[in-house]
């Protein structure tokens, strides 16, 4: 807990000064453009990797950066992107996997979770990563197998996110683009799924 501690006395000597007029503008209302779904892993940080401030992303975090359809239960999910796209008005919805991703190892030796129920639930929803499975990239060396299916997470997820009935509505009235992202986090690089050549794309040369 004390890392925690003084980091949030570092917040509070150094960059709280210095975004107080930011922070003072966000007290009361938000506007971010953008909805950000990703994993709930450690690595992945959203802010740091895209340089963006306080205001600008309203995350959805899971294991496998999942997007339910299947499931009658109420999820944070799928209310998270409906708040987003029916209050907040994000112009873009991305879904960000990422490498190394410990739910699609588990997605492929279910065994891993003899004894952890909900997370194997949960996980149900990533079975169709497997039939968008993207092809070896050698550039991944010999995570390339697991690469292949995190990417094809990312499509599956990209394609139930197009589901939500208040992203369909919202695409379709051309307020709204959607996004799949991988995100390397050996390379720090982020790739882009193409809907049209159905390929991942570096986001940026």
């Amino acid at each position: 807990m004390q890392k925690l501690i003084e980091g949030h006395k570092r917040f509070l000597a150094e960059v709280f000064p210095a975004k107080k007029s930011h922070f003072h503008l966000l007290a009361e209302s938000q506007s971010p453009a953008w909805l950000f779904i990703t994993c709930a892993d450690s690595r992945v940080v959203p802010d740091l990797i895209l340089g963006t401030d306080p205001g600008d992303l309203f995350i959805a975090r899971s294991i496998g950066n999942v997007v339910p359809i299947l499931s009658q239960d109420v999820d944070g999910v799928t209310a998270t992107i409906e708040y987003s796209v029916e209050v907040l008005k994000v112009r873009h919805a991305i879904v960000c996997g990422h490498s190394d991703c410990g739910a699609m190892k588990a997605a492929l030796d279910r065994a891993k979770l003899v004894n952890l129920p909900k997370a194997r639930r949960w996980l149900d929803h990533v079975e169709a990563a497997f039939a968008y499975k993207q092809p070896l990239n050698p550039a991944d060396g010999e995570g390339a197998d697991l690469a292949a299916l995190i990417r094809g997470n990312v499509v599956a997820q990209l394609m139930n996110l197009h589901a939500q009935p208040p992203v369909a509505h919202a695409v379709a009235e051309g307020r709204l683009t959607v996004h799949g992202w991988y995100y390397d986090i050996l390379t720090g690089r982020i790739e882009e799924y193409d809907e049209m050549t159905k390929r991942f794309a570096p986001l940026t040369v």
